[in-house]
């Protein structure tokens, strides 16, 4: 019993590490941030202090939150529709090769444009509406989503391919116990990067096609009257709501891949088991 509690506890230790490293990092970095400025006399015009920049984030919250739920409204939804086109698409590409050759050129060329000069476009077609700020949003997701994806289906063993066909599965199932699982590890890497740059995308989205009040509004509105604090308060709030969303994403990628937890066999499960095969290698020598 004290070598499985003593295994267990082994094994909860790097999960607590894992949320006691990233408060410990960010502690630090505001840490950084105060001393910085004490050390070098940083003005206030120039960079506010940790503790101006909550009282800002204190003194404004009502309008900042508002403003949150207006831009999370907008990287929600942007995020959602960027990575299940990604996805679609992404298996659509893997399973032609004509659309996959004519269709990835125009994917490759569709990233070298800038999504602000995309935006511009958007406006003038959509208007100035929720419209343009989720295919923004969606823009920046949709790309990492569909290359990511496309290299795991690109990467399932053609003879298991071969193998599922021979044994009369259907496309479907083929797709669900042999290419989907292949998805997993390079579609969570794509969603927890476009997890932090949905947030920029967000930004640019209120910046050049926005008639709501959002956080990137709030944040240009205190740029023009030089306050920093205000400022600051904004990126603070941009900040959590990125690591909120890489948060959610890695929760959901712990759920659907239980299997890279654990890649290790636990040192009690193999006594186990090699005790149960000598036992049965015993019993059968007896009989």
């Amino acid at each position: 019993m004290s070598d499985m509690s003593q295994t267990a506890s082994r094994e909860d230790r790097p999960e607590k590490s894992k949320f006691i490293y990233p408060v410990i990092s960010i502690g630090a970095l505001f840490l950084l941030w105060w001393a910085a400025i004490k050390v070098f006399s940083i003005p206030a015009y120039v960079l506010p202090t940790p503790e101006a920049t909550f009282a800002a984030i204190i003194e404004d919250w009502p309008e900042l939150w508002s403003g949150f739920l207006v831009t999370g409204q907008v990287f929600l939804f942007g995020f959602i529709i960027g990575s299940v086109s990604g996805f679609l698409l992404a298996i659509c590409m893997a399973n032609s090769k004509l659309l996959n050759r004519l269709l990835y050129p125009i994917m490759i060329v569709s990233q070298a444009i800038p999504v602000i000069a995309i935006g511009a476009a958007l406006v003038i077609w959509l208007g100035f509406g929720i419209a343009p700020k989720l295919v923004i949003v969606a823009l920046v997701v949709f790309f990492p989503v569909l290359v990511n994806v496309l290299d795991g289906l690109n990467t399932v063993d053609k003879d298991m391919l071969d193998l599922t066909k021979a044994m009369g599965a259907s496309w479907f199932m083929t797709f669900k116990q042999v290419q989907l699982p292949a998805t997993y590890v390079p579609l969570f890497s794509a969603l927890k990067m476009s997890a932090t740059f949905s947030v920029t995308g967000a930004v640019l989205a209120e910046q050049t096609a926005s008639s709501q009040g959002g956080l990137g509004q709030y944040m240009m509105a205190q740029a023009s009257r030089l306050n920093t604090q205000g400022t600051f308060a904004a990126i603070i709030l941009f900040a959590a709501m990125g690591l909120i969303a890489f948060f959610l994403v890695s929760i959901w990628e712990k759920a659907s891949t239980p299997w890279r937890r654990r890649a290790i066999v636990p040192k009690r499960r193999r006594f186990t088991a090699a005790h149960a095969t000598s036992a049965s290698t015993s019993a059968a020598a007896q009989r």
